[in-house]
C-alpha cells in the first residue's frame, strides 16, 4: 500500500499532517505526539518581525467549533532560526514553514531568509488568515495579487510551495487557479471561516477583535465542498483542512479530491488524533482494495 504524497518533486511519507498554529513549534507536543507517524508538521506562522498577536481572549468554544483570533503571534524569522529550527530539524517527519506577512515584500523576505538559514521541507504560504489587518486574507481574496505573489515566491525557491486558501471568498476556484498559474505546487484548502460570538450579559462580542476564525467540526462540510470545487479547477495536489476529528472525516476529504489532509482543532482534544486518523485511512484502503491515495480520486469525476 503506497501512502506517499507527491508535491513538487518531493514526497511526504503519508497524507496526515498537523495544521499550522495547532502544534506550536513541535517541542510543545513532543511528549504527546509520535512524530514518526506524522505526514508533516506545519509550523506556526513565521513573519519578518516577532508578533505578540491579538488581545485576549483569543479563543472561545462554540457549538461544534472553536473561534480563534490569535493574530499570527510568533517569534519572527530570526528567532525561529536560532531558537526553533535546531529542534525542528531533528524531527523524523517533514517540517513545512508557514509563511505570513503584511505585504508581498515581507513574504518574499521571509522565504529568502529561511532559504538561507534552514532546510525546511517546503513552504505553506498563509494568504488566508482572517485575524490580521494587513496581509493574510486581504491578499488571498484577490486573484491577481495571489498569482503575482506566488510567482514572486516561486522564483525564490525550488522547494514545494503550498498556498493556503481562504473560504471567505465568492469563488475559491478562481483563487486556486491564480495560485496554480503563479507556480504553486499544491493548495491547502481551507483556512478558518469568519465568525462571531456575543456575550449576551455584557452585550458585546466575546473576542476583542469582534470577529474571529471558526474551526472544528462545524466547518467540515464547507471544507469538503471547497476541496471538491477546487479539485475541478486545478491539477495540482490539494491538502484538505477543516473539522477533521475522525478517520471518516479525512476519508471524505480524500474522496472529494484531496491528496492529503491536515488535523488542527482535534489536536487540542487529543494530540494522538493524526496517528489514529492515519490508521483509519489505512484500514479503509485495505477494506476497499485501494493500493494508493490515487484510488480515492476514481469516484468524484462521476458525481
Amino acid at each position: 500500500m503506497d501512502l506517499s504524497v507527491k508535491i513538487g518533486g518531493k514526497a511526504l511519507p503519508n497524507p496526515v499532517g498537523a495544521a499550522s498554529g495547532t502544534i506550536g513549534y513541535g517541542s510543545e507536543y513532543e511528549a504527546l505526539v509520535d512524530y514518526r507517524t506524522l505526514g508533516a508538521l506545519y509550523t506556526k506562522a513565521i513573519t519578518r518581525e516577532p508578533r505578540e498577536g491579538n488581545p485576549i481572549p483569543r479563543i472561545v468554544e462554540t457549538t461544534a467549533g472553536l473561534l480563534n483570533s490569535i493574530g499570527l503571534a510568533n517569534v519572527g524569522m530570526e528567532r525561529f532560526v536560532t531558537e526553533k529550527w535546531p529542534y525542528l530539524k531533528t524531527l523524523p517527519c517533514p517540517v513545512i514553514g508557514n509563511i505570513a506577512g503584511s505585504d508581498p515584500e515581507e513574504y518574499a523576505e521571509v522565504v529568502s531568509f529561511l532559504e538561507a538559514h534552514t532546510d525546511l521541507w517546503g513552504y505553506e504560504i498563509n494568504i488566508s488568515c482572517p485575524n490580521v489587518k494587513k496581509g493574510g486574507i486581504t491578499i488571498g481574496t484577490d486573484p491577481t495579487t495571489v498569482e503575482r505573489l506566488t510567482r514572486t515566491l516561486r522564483d525564490l525557491t525550488t522547494k514545494p510551495l503550498i498556498v493556503k486558501l481562504t473560504p471567505n471568498v465568492t469563488d475559491i476556484a478562481e483563487i486556486a487557479r491564480a495560485a496554480e498559474a503563479g507556480g504553486a505546487d499544491a493548495l491547502s484548502c481551507i483556512n478558518t471561516v469568519v465568525g462571531m460570538a456575543i456575550d449576551i450579559r455584557k452585550k458585546r462580542p466575546v473576542i476583542p477583535q469582534k470577529t474571529a476564525g471558526l474551526s472544528g467540526p462545524a466547518i467540515k462540510p464547507i471544507g469538503v465542498a471547497a476541496v471538491y470545487r477546487v479539485r475541478t479547477a486545478v491539477r495540482i495536489p490539494i491538502i484538505g483542512i477543516g473539522g477533521i476529528m475522525e478517520p471518516e472525516d479525512a476519508i471524505e476529504y480524500l474522496l472529494a479530491g484531496a491528496t492529503a489532509v491536515q488535523v488542527g482543532t482535534a489536536l487540542f482534544v487529543d494530540p494522538r488524533t493524526p496517528s489514529r486518523i492515519l490508521k483509519g485511512i489505512t484500514s479503509y484502503m485495505a477494506q476497499e482494495g485501494f493500493t494508493s491515495l490515487e484510488d480515492f480520486h476514481r469516484f468524484w469525476p462521476q458525481w
